[in-house]
């Protein structure tokens, strides 16, 4: 493992209890840790930035499946973006409603450009592109 750097960091007394509050609600056991993982989100939102960057995220949709169309055009999408499609997981929600959640990968302006495609697609009730850095570009 790679040496650690100290720094320090000041910040307002109410917005550092406001960050204390939080990162006990979600079960950080150090501020370190915390400021390495916002620091790593935000070099990853750069990273999307850059059209060219190679990049993997998620493309989580609920469509209603009576609409027949939505699943031709989803499957329609995945033969025809097997490049950039890794793999989905489709699931249940009730009678109506089904989730699914598609990996994606490639180039930054490729895969937001599918993930537009797809959650924008007639039949799609909610969408969301999760951006993640590929393997290798995290920095631990």
């Amino acid at each position: 493992m790679e040496k650690v750097t100290r720094f320090s960091v000041s910040m307002e007394p109410r917005l550092l209890r406001a960050f204390d509050r939080r990162l006990g609600k979600v079960g950080y056991d150090s501020r370190s840790r915390a400021i390495a993982d916002i620091v790593r989100s935000y070099l990853v939102d750069e990273q999307w930035q850059d059209a060219g960057a190679q990049v993997v995220g998620t493309v989580t949709i609920v469509y209603d499946h009576h609409d027949r169309d939505i699943e031709q055009r989803l499957t329609e999408f995945q033969h025809t973006h097997h490049d950039a499609i890794a793999c989905t997981t489709h699931v249940h929600l009730d009678h109506h409603d089904c989730l699914e959640v598609i990996v994606v990968r490639g180039k930054a302006a490729k895969v937001r450009a599918l993930a537009d495609q797809i959650i924008t697609a007639p039949g799609v009730k909610h969408g969301r592109l999760v951006c993640t850095a590929a393997s290798g570009q995290l920095h631990d």
